[in-house]
């Protein structure tokens, strides 16, 4: 089994409702994966490496795992005696989004970009030390499966900048 990193555009409106009503949240991003929705998008399972990637870069947004919480979750280590999980889980952990100043400023930055940008002197080593999943990192080639996200990345956030949409995050 693979954890995806997954993204739903949403209207301002629809991302209020969502942080009203979480069970409605999910319920409208099911339909929209059911739908094939032309407003959802992910890296796949390189959801990880990319953050990685971006934040070795100076990217201060976490794309990947929203930047906002819709659920407050405690700051512990699972392993520490007084974890409490959180209540809400969409697979692998709660669900997370991205205000539209949030998308806007993403969208800025990510525009820049190349995919030779994201992994200029990164050593495929530093993946595997970092722990980053999937722990292919000692495979040929496996930064430039990373990095072929890029352009859809690009394309996604400008669409979602422009409409002045927000981003619901999630890991399944």
């Amino acid at each position: 089994m693979s954890i995806n990193g997954n993204w739903l555009r949403v209207t301002p409106a629809e991302l209020a409702r969502a942080k009203d009503d979480l069970d409605w949240a999910e319920e409208f991003v099911q339909a929209a994966v059911a739908a094939e929705d032309e407003r959802l998008c992910g890296t796949d399972k390189a959801w990880q490496a990319f953050e990685f990637l971006l934040e070795r870069r100076g990217f201060d947004i976490e794309i990947a795992y929203g930047a906002e919480s819709f659920v407050e979750t405690p700051d512990l280590d699972p392993d520490d005696e007084e974890f409490v999980e959180p209540e809400v889980d969409w697979g692998y952990g709660p669900p997370r989004y991205l205000t539209p100043e949030q998308v806007a400023t993403a969208a800025t930055e990510l525009a820049g970009l190349t995919e030779d940008d994201l992994i200029r002197g990164v050593d495929p080593a530093e993946l595997t030390r970092a722990q980053i999943y999937p722990d292919v990192w000692d495979r040929p080639d496996e930064l430039r499966w990373v990095t072929h996200h890029l352009p859809y990345v690009q394309d996604y956030f400008a669409a979602a900048a422009k409409d002045g949409d927000a981003i619901i995050c999630w890991l399944d």
